[in-house]
């Protein structure tokens, strides 16, 4: 057991299908597309389509995973963290694929892992 909390990993995007979203949350939180929406400026969030997630992340659904980002290498897909998640010492995560899980911890993946593949966090409050 990783005896970590889990963490929810949504692929979204917005209506006209032309931003794309990779949002990190706390697995108790629920997830509200409005208060979302309104910090990142944008309206009509969705679930984005499983083609996006394998253009984008080369992943399949059900394996949404930050570690995805290091395939968007033109950078299309913004990644969004829920300011709780960052309080956690380690982050459990898929290596893009659902069969297996690696623990990680927080400082590596926000000082080396997400500076090396050239993805800056957005960090929200839901």
């Amino acid at each position: 057991m990783l005896e970590i909390e889990i963490c929810k990993n949504l692929f979204l995007c917005n209506a006209q299908k032309n931003h794309f979203y990779l949002l990190m949350m706390p697995g108790i939180k629920k997830f509200r597309t409005a208060d979302l929406s309104r910090q990142i400026q944008t309206s009509r969030l969705s679930f984005a389509a499983p083609e996006f997630m394998e253009e984008f992340l080369d992943i399949t659904p059900g394996s949404v995973s930050v570690l995805g980002l290091m395939n968007d290498q033109e950078n299309r897909v913004r990644l969004l963290i829920d300011r709780d998640v960052l309080k956690q010492e380690y982050v459990g995560c898929h290596p893009c694929i659902n069969t297996s899980s690696l623990k990680i911890r927080m400082g590596d993946l926000l000082d080396k892992f997400l500076p090396y593949i050239k993805h800056e966090p957005v960090i929200v409050d839901l």
